[in-house]
């Protein structure tokens, strides 16, 4: 038989704690806005290079490095971020991208290699 009403409380209560506390928002680890809804959990380190950790940032950040950068690039880079920026075609993007809003998208170009 089921239950008339949940072990853990009424469900009301679980939802006004819920709200009560809002979640933090990680900055994006390339562009340092707050993310919006859609978090891509990326890899500094590709994974097919022994990369394990992974750091919250914006699908179009994201995208960004995969045009710039191959695998081996990104590999020499790891964790500097500074490093990245040093190449002129991030270095424009994160600053046009600086005024746009979490949880803005566009298209993006393709791999410049």
């Amino acid at each position: 038989m089921a239950r008339k009403h949940s072990k853990y409380g009424p469900y009301g209560d679980r939802h006004r704690e819920e709200e009560e506390t809002p979640a933090e928002v990680a900055p994006c680890w390339l562009c340092g806005r707050p993310t919006g809804k859609t978090i891509v959990w990326h890899h500094p380190v590709p994974k097919s290079r022994g990369g394990r950790d992974v750091v919250p940032m914006h699908p179009i950040c994201q995208q960004t490095l995969i045009a710039n950068f191959a695998n081996s690039e990104l590999q020499r880079h790891a964790m500097d971020v500074d490093a990245l920026m040093a190449n002129p075609n991030v270095r424009k993007f994160v600053d046009w991208v600086a005024k746009k809003e979490p949880d803005f998208t566009a298209t993006m170009a393709k791999k410049q290699r």
